[in-house]
């Protein structure tokens, strides 16, 4: 049995209107529970939020969408479901990746067409190899999935049942790259199965081959847009949380907390004071600890991920080499990582991330225009730049990105742009991101499983935490995962038989 809130839980208040807040108030109001949201912001979405520029909807957060059931968890707690209220495109291809070579390879969740477009690729050899590697990472996922990630942990004890075995039997415990160059030879391909560690925090090299089940979640699970931007579902799960009777309050800041011993009383805000029975906590660590009074003591400081730039262009033009998500890798590889996280550099070869949105849902942009996210991993603020820097150094960074897409075959992209806005660390740190990095602590094997932040905290009985920088990690999926591991904490898990609401029409009410 893992720990719950002691005492009354009738009336909770979720601090932060993001992913995992709103998969917690769906799940605590679906377990009967009054709940109360409160936002700095004007609208719901945290990470996940919208600015519009120009008739141009950017999505400041998150572009990737896997695992939707997690979603729909969420929505099924209060009798409401995703599909009613978001339409998700599958995206076909997933990703197009582009090499430093010239050469190009889409990226399917098909097996049969993923296996073909690897021996078109690469040989037969290598579409082999990728078949082995599909079922090992299916494996790797069933094996991680109820167990190690959407579990709730109070002790490393808990790791030790029968699954553990399994998992070092799979070469969890190796490292990812070395893993997946069992299958796989193309230095390429190996790229395309390994990138996402980084998103965790750890160059490929150094990531534990469990990680493996990120890859599994983009190149096997499948990878979905919301229409109207990813933006959507967070709009979405905000009305269907007020629907099932959550108070939300938009543009509220919490200053503090106030205490009776270890119990948490009052949530106070700069519009008044709210009584509650316990409190689902979502900022980002340093804010959470900052609110509580206290951090949990640990032999040796968080590490932090990579951070990165974000420059949204709002364009005349496109180009029909990229698909919804174009990775453009550089010719460098370990060495960048090595830039990243050891020596504060940024990447003298970058591989990039280029979303467009508008190829599958146009009206995010004015007609006849295109947008495109461009992301390019870089130091966070305590290994690199600090964010005074960044005020000189990313309007410069801006200009050398551009430079560098125009090398690599988006010919006039500097000239078509029409609107922009730059996001860097010292941006992120602005809105409270530890070391000015989005994707908070790294996915270390000290800050992985039981060994990382924990969603309760000594000293405070009736407080969870709730978010990327907690159980179990970074990312949307597991993102989700924590806002309903946070109200497992206080309901125990349990629900009620009352009647659901009937589902209805989602209503464009709130501010985007």
């Amino acid at each position: 049995m893992t720990r719950t809130v002691p005492g009354r839980t009738d009336h909770v208040v979720v601090v932060g209107a993001g992913l995992s807040g709103l998969a917690a108030a769906l799940h605590l109001l679906g377990a009967g529970r009054r709940v109360t949201v409160v936002e700095r912001d004007a609208s719901p979405g945290g990470r996940a939020g919208r600015t519009v520029r120009g008739g141009y909807h950017l999505d400041t957060g998150p572009t990737v969408l896997t695992m939707p059931h997690l979603a729909d968890e969420a929505f099924a707690a209060v009798g409401d479901s995703l599909a009613a209220r978001v339409d998700l495109v599958p995206l076909h291809p997933a990703y197009r990746a582009r090499f430093a070579d010239g050469s190009t390879l889409d990226v399917h969740t098909g097996a049969e067409a993923m296996e073909a477009e690897i021996e078109r690729f690469a040989g037969a050899r290598e579409a082999a190899g990728y078949v082995r590697l599909r079922a090992w990472l299916e494996r790797l996922y069933r094996v991680q999935m109820r167990r190690f990630i959407d579990a709730d942990f109070d002790s490393p004890l808990q790791l030790f049942h029968p699954d553990l075995a399994r998992l070092a039997a799979l070469g969890g415990f190796g490292r990812l790259d070395a893993r997946i160059g069992r299958f796989l030879h193309d230095e390429r391909l190996r790229r395309v199965f390994s990138f996402q560690s980084l998103y965790a925090g750890v160059a490929p090299e150094r990531a534990l081959a469990a990680y493996a089940v990120i890859a599994y979640m983009d190149t096997v699970a499948g990878v979905w847009f919301p229409r109207g931007g990813m933006h959507a579902l967070p709009r979405a799960m905000a009305d269907a949380a007020e629907y099932a009777g959550a108070d939300l309050r938009f543009g509220q800041t919490v200053t503090r907390l106030e205490r009776s011993g270890e119990r948490i009383t009052a949530v106070i805000t700069d519009s008044g004071r709210i009584a509650c029975d316990a409190v689902v906590l979502t900022p980002d660590l340093p804010v959470t600890y900052r609110l509580l009074g206290r951090a949990p003591r640990r032999p040796v400081g968080l590490r932090f991920s990579p951070s990165a730039v974000i420059l949204h262009v709002g364009t005349d033009r496109t180009w029909p080499g990229l698909a919804h998500h174009t990775i453009s890798f550089g010719a460098a590889w370990r060495q960048t990582f090595r830039e990243l996280t050891d020596h504060g550099r940024l990447m003298s070869d970058p591989s990039l991330l280029v979303t467009r949105p508008t190829a599958t849902d146009p009206g995010l942009a004015p007609p006849g225009r295109h947008l495109h996210y461009i992301l390019a991993p870089c130091p966070n603020t305590a290994v690199g730049p600090d964010a005074a820097e960044w005020g000189e150094l990313g309007p410069r960074y801006r200009d050398s990105l551009l430079t560098e897409l125009e090398r690599r075959g988006l010919d006039g992209i500097a000239a078509a742009v029409e609107e922009e806005c730059l996001v860097t660390p010292a941006d992120w740190q602005a809105q409270g991101h530890a070391a000015g990095s989005p994707f908070s602590a790294a996915h270390t094997f000290a800050q992985t499983g039981p060994f990382r932040p924990r969603n309760l905290v000594r000293g405070t009985v009736n407080a969870v935490l709730a978010g990327c920088g907690t159980t179990p990690g970074v990312g949307v999926p597991t993102v989700l995962l924590s806002g309903k591991l946070a109200a497992a904490r206080i309901t125990g898990g349990a629900r009620p038989g009352r009647p659901r609401p009937a589902v209805r029409e989602p209503q464009e009410r709130r501010p985007v």
